[in-house]
């Protein structure tokens, strides 16, 4: 197990370890994503939480299709429609 010690000091402020953060990615004022799963605090960064997201999106999306130029090409046509 990968545990290390905080600290909850005053303000209800978690104080995270800089071994942490250095392990996370994580720098002062960076966007946190902070979740409650089974009375466990868990904390990660908005980029890790966006790499997740993208993962589990990659499997519906057959390989070789930008959905970014599907959306584009749409708008397109919709707009020639007009």
């Amino acid at each position: 197990m990968n545990a290390h010690r905080g600290r909850m000091v005053s303000g209800g402020r978690i104080q995270v370890p800089a071994e942490v953060r250095r392990i996370l990615g994580m720098a002062d004022g960076d966007p946190i994503i902070m979740e409650v799963v089974d009375d466990e605090l868990r904390i990660r960064s908005y980029s890790a939480s966006i790499r997740r997201i993208q993962a589990m999106l990659r499997e519906f999306v057959p390989a070789g299709v930008s959905l970014s130029d599907e959306l584009i090409a749409d708008r397109r046509r919709e707009a020639e429609n007009e």
